[in-house]
């Protein structure tokens, strides 16, 4: 028989890992839930063209790392490699932006990326995304970022900064791309890395968030966006970080962060964490108001970010998996007919546990209670069964003491309650 095995770079996933992702899930449900936020839930297949117009031809992601094939009539389909897109093309198929000004969306679930796995980057990999879709007002930039932080404390993370520059816009942003290039232009290009070389021809704002360290010396000197923004940018800008340092933020703001797609405008933001080593990126997003019209939509402002799941279980940490709080052994027959009455009486009490179902030694039933973690192991032999009571042990303490079966509930509850 020949052995299975998962695929390099999928991850198959067990708790305490998927609890934390669970965990992830909920906290994002409640607190963008605060905000008026609703979750969308798009295909995890498309069109290819989808990505090669939103992502952009010239980007790493389009030309490198999508999983792409033809289906059985030649359409060429992808395994979605961010969540953005489809959510651009489920607002424009709908016609959402006809019922309502502003759509507030998040989306959770799995992205595909063929790249080298490491530390916090599968090619499975898995986000949490936002998208505020239908108002141009730096309050909505602020909001979302205000949301996001507060998303990240909820979950108990620590250690993190929030960098924030302006791309500007259609009018100023083209200033700013010629002094690039003229910049660039006196760099010698086989002192950059490859990838930079070539963006310097087809995206040369890229060249500026390359983390290569011989490629961000040359940059060092070029010329800084917020320098070249209007006067309408730099108050938009202005207001999003007064929003921001009202709430105490601590902020940064960093010229090296862009977005190498002309519809990207304005405010752009990241979050970052000082505990998860040279991959320290766990949030990122911006503005992109040409974005919906370059898709066929129509021309509709939006702001939005994604969280990596993986990155931000690495901060979560190895966090213990929550204990069952009972193991029921029914040493007889008599015994587990009425251990699994009693089962679903302390499940639908809101209590966690299981019960063995085959017979077995003494010793060997109590292995397993001791294997599952549970804080009390519930006992119905041939003598409790016949009394209907049950002997309760804690597994920690060793303390065992007998009760009629009725008043289990309210002592695991207070037993629990109290560790």
């Amino acid at each position: 028989m020949a052995r299975y095995t998962r695929i390099k770079g999928f991850a198959d996933m067990f708790p305490p890992q998927s609890d934390n992702f669970t965990r992830m899930e909920n906290c994002a449900r409640d607190i963008f839930g605060r905000y008026g936020f609703v979750e969308l839930r798009t295909p995890l297949m498309e069109f290819t063209e989808l990505f090669q117009r939103s992502i952009g031809e010239e980007t790493d992601v389009v030309q490198k790392e999508m999983y792409t094939f033809p289906d059985r009539k030649g359409r060429s389909l992808t395994l979605r490699p961010e969540a953005t897109a489809g959510v651009m093309r489920a607002y424009i198929e709908s016609g959402l932006n006809s019922r309502e000004a502003v759509s507030r969306l998040f989306t959770t679930g799995p992205m595909f990326r063929y790249e080298r796995p490491q530390k916090g980057r599968m090619r499975q990999f898995h986000q949490i995304n936002c998208e505020c879709l239908g108002s141009q007002s730096p309050l909505a930039d602020a909001e979302l970022i205000i949301m996001l932080m507060r998303f990240l404390s909820a979950l108990g993370l620590k250690d993190l900064g929030l960098k924030l520059n302006s791309l500007g816009c259609a009018e100023c942003r083209p200033g700013f791309k010629e002094a690039l290039l003229e910049y660039l232009r006196g760099v010698d290009r086989n002192a950059l890395c490859p990838d930079c070389a070539r963006r310097v021809d087809s995206n040369p704002l890229r060249v500026l968030d390359c983390k290569q360290p011989g490629c961000r010396a040359l940059t060092d000197n070029a010329p800084k966006l917020l320098d070249y923004n209007c006067p309408e940018c730099k108050a938009h800008f202005e207001t999003v970080l007064e929003m921001l340092r009202a709430e105490d933020l601590p902020l940064e703001l960093d010229h090296r962060l862009v977005r190498g797609l002309d519809y990207y405008c304005r405010t752009t933001f990241e979050v970052v964490s000082g505990s998860i080593g040279a991959q320290s990126a766990v949030a990122g997003g911006g503005r992109y108001d040409g974005l919906i019209k370059s898709l066929g939509g129509p021309d509709v402002p939006g702001v939005g970010f994604a969280c990596g799941m993986e990155r931000l279980a690495l901060l979560l940490g190895g966090d213990a998996e929550k204990r069952p709080d009972f193991y029921l052994l029914g040493m007889d027959e008599a015994g587990r007919a009425q251990a699994f009455a009693l089962a679903q009486k302390l499940r639908a009490a809101g209590l966690r546990g299981e019960m063995n179902f085959s017979a077995g030694g003494f010793k060997s039933l109590m292995r397993q209670a001791g294997k599952s973690g549970a804080r009390f192991c519930l006992i119905i032999g041939p003598d409790e069964a016949a009394q209907s009571n049950v002997t309760i042990k804690h597994l920690d303490s060793g303390e065992q003491r007998s009760m009629p079966q009725a008043d289990a509930i309210l002592y695991l509850q207070a037993g629990t309650a109290n560790d």
